[in-house]
């Protein structure tokens, strides 16, 4: 038996090529932010106020619940944690 090869783990467990990529920008952003809000080193809830959000919400990016940010959500969040998001578009191959 041949085992299949892929990219990304997104592309392994989505039902489709879309929702492989959506996950994959999604966990992306998510990876980023935690790693800007991680530097600043502050506590949780003066973190989720300079995010605009409560403690929960910030606990919850932090433990990498992608399934309760839409990447709308999390590009507000990118730029509010000082970070400029820019999307990258080509031709697939």
């Amino acid at each position: 038996m041949k085992a299949e090869r892929f990219n990304n783990v997104w592309d392994a467990l989505a039902k489709s090529p879309e929702e492989a990529q959506n996950l994959t920008l999604r966990s992306d952003l998510m990876n980023s932010i935690e790693k800007a809000v991680a530097a600043w080193k502050l506590p949780q809830g003066e973190a989720a106020k300079r995010l605009g959000i409560t403690r929960p919400r910030l606990n919850d990016l932090l433990r990498g619940k992608l399934s309760k940010f839409s990447l709308d959500a999390l590009a507000a969040l990118a730029m509010r944690a000082g970070l400029k998001v820019k999307l990258s578009v080509k031709k697939a191959a």
